[in-house]
């Protein structure tokens, strides 16, 4: 999930400055506008993430999910002001990924394990953004700022998509449809099963 949203959604500077600029014909205060208010998204979600007791990888999944939607509406929006807005919902959705991510990684790692777990997930959420980055810049130039926001949100859809698998597979997920309304379920195995890591009781990962 890291591997795709790292490679191909983080790529904000390419994404503000072409919008700002080729889109909406901004200048520079525009464009230093458009990057605080991603900013303010970031330090919401940043203070979000550390009033939750424990990450949970249904949160991972719903905010790559979001993610996606954000850029996918960023990628649409008409104005300059509504595209500020979408980049809000942007910032709140990247850093809680990120951070639940980070804090599912450590939590769910052997403590003989972790050091080398934690620099696995550092090269791949910070390494892969500069190969990604010329793709994300010839897209924006080929086809369009639009469309390489556009690849930002196929990122998020592909993560989100990964999660899926796993939470299928490990977790058990089952999605039912109750009268008019969707109701997942989850059916865990119990802890203690060899092979597993539990956090407060809670299996996460094989």
């Amino acid at each position: 999930m890291v591997f795709w949203i790292g490679t191909f959604g983080l790529n904000f500077p390419i994404f503000i400055s072409t919008m700002s600029v080729t889109v909406f014909h901004a200048g520079a205060h525009q464009f230093g506008l458009l990057t605080s208010m991603m900013a303010i998204g970031s330090v919401a979600g940043a203070l979000m993430a550390a009033g939750r007791a424990k990450p949970r990888a249904t949160l991972l999944l719903a905010s790559a999910v979001c993610f996606g939607f954000g850029c996918a509406l960023g990628a649409i929006m008409p104005n300059y002001w509504s595209f500020g807005l979408a980049l809000v919902g942007v910032g709140i959705s990247v850093q809680t990924f990120t951070t639940t991510a980070n804090s599912v990684l450590q939590l769910s790692t052997e403590p003989t394990m972790r050091g080398r777990i934690i620099a696995i997930f550092l090269a791949i959420a910070l390494g892969t953004t500069p190969i990604g980055a010329p793709i994300v810049g010839w897209i924006a130039d080929r086809f369009g700022a639009r469309w390489a926001l556009a690849a930002g949100a196929a990122s998020g859809f592909a993560a989100a998509i990964v999660g899926v698998c796993y939470l299928v597979k490990y977790q058990r997920m089952r999605v039912r449809v109750n009268g008019r309304s969707l109701k997942v379920t989850f059916n865990a195995p119990a802890k203690g099963r060899p092979g597993e890591i539990a956090i407060e009781g809670q299996p996460i990962c094989e």
